[in-house]
């Protein structure tokens, strides 16, 4: 298996961004949140910016309803 890490200091690799954000988690705050990557130096943040692009994310409306945003469970990395 191929992983490819996003934040050295946590291990967090890109799957783990790519669930988190298909949980919901729209902005690098919401990753750092869901995963703790960006909080330590925050080489990655742009990364992960990158990796969330600049769309509409779906589950906004489902946020500012009140529901929880992030509900997936995600793989630790090994």
């Amino acid at each position: 298996m191929n992983r490819v890490f996003v934040c050295s200091c946590f291990g967090v690799t890109e799957e783990q961004v790519k669930s988190h954000a298909d949980a919901g988690a729209c902005t690098p705050r919401q990753i750092a949140s869901a995963c703790k990557a960006g909080t330590d130096c925050g080489g990655c943040v742009r990364r992960i910016q990158a990796l969330l692009g600049r769309g509409s994310c779906p589950r906004r409306q489902l946020v500012d309803q009140g529901e929880p945003p992030l509900t997936a469970k995600v793989p630790e990395a090994a």
